[in-house]
């Protein structure tokens, strides 16, 4: 009798385990299929710069994917602490291998502000030389009865997926203490 029920448990479990891995027409199943994934990353970059006591903010927004060879708008947004008083917004790039700018594009624009006004609202337009991180250089200042006041902020505009590798110079080698040193060639006279 204790050998039949361990039997029947046994056929129990097995048709359980069974009927585990079946579908509706009861044969076992290789594959399941994954649900589609709709989700796309925002093609759009953006932030605020903004330093404590500093007399502007930049909002940017980076508008599309960033792409070798195509121009890339920037919205840019400054906020003024001296309310309508007319500001100059200047551009620069300090690498000229990874971004450069149309020949439409103006170096610089003084802008006024409307009076009700809480910000100005600027677009400049880069386009990407190579992949990585760059930054466009945007420099605000206004000119007062107390004298000029300044800031420059730098925006990123990441390119594709690299990054850019950092040129090494000399040669790695350790010291007495063991501490790791770059010994650069030097010339002898």
């Amino acid at each position: 009798m204790k050998q039949a029920k361990m039997t029947l448990l046994l056929l129990i479990v097995s048709g359980s385990i069974a009927a585990c891995g079946t579908n509706e027409t009861g044969s076992v199943s290789d594959t399941v299929q994954a649900p589609e994934v709709n989700y796309k990353p925002a093609a759009t970059a953006e932030g605020t710069v903004s330093k404590p006591g500093a007399p502007f903010t930049l909002q940017y927004k980076v508008i599309g994917t960033p792409i070798i060879g195509s121009p890339v708008p920037i919205e840019l947004r400054v906020f003024s602490a001296f309310g309508d008083q007319p500001i100059k917004v200047s551009y620069n790039i300090n690498d000229a291998t990874a971004l450069q700018f149309p020949d439409a594009q103006p170096p610089s624009v003084n802008i006024t502000p409307a009076v009700n006004e809480e910000f100005v609202e600027q677009m400049v337009t880069v386009i990407p030389l190579r992949e990585g991180r760059q930054y466009v250089n945007v420099s605000v200042s206004i000119e007062s009865e107390g004298g000029s006041r300044s800031m420059v902020m730098a925006v990123p505009i990441q390119v594709g997926e690299g990054v850019r590798e950092l040129e090494q110079n000399g040669e790695l080698s350790t010291d007495e203490a063991g501490e790791s040193i770059r010994v650069l060639p030097g010339e002898s006279q």
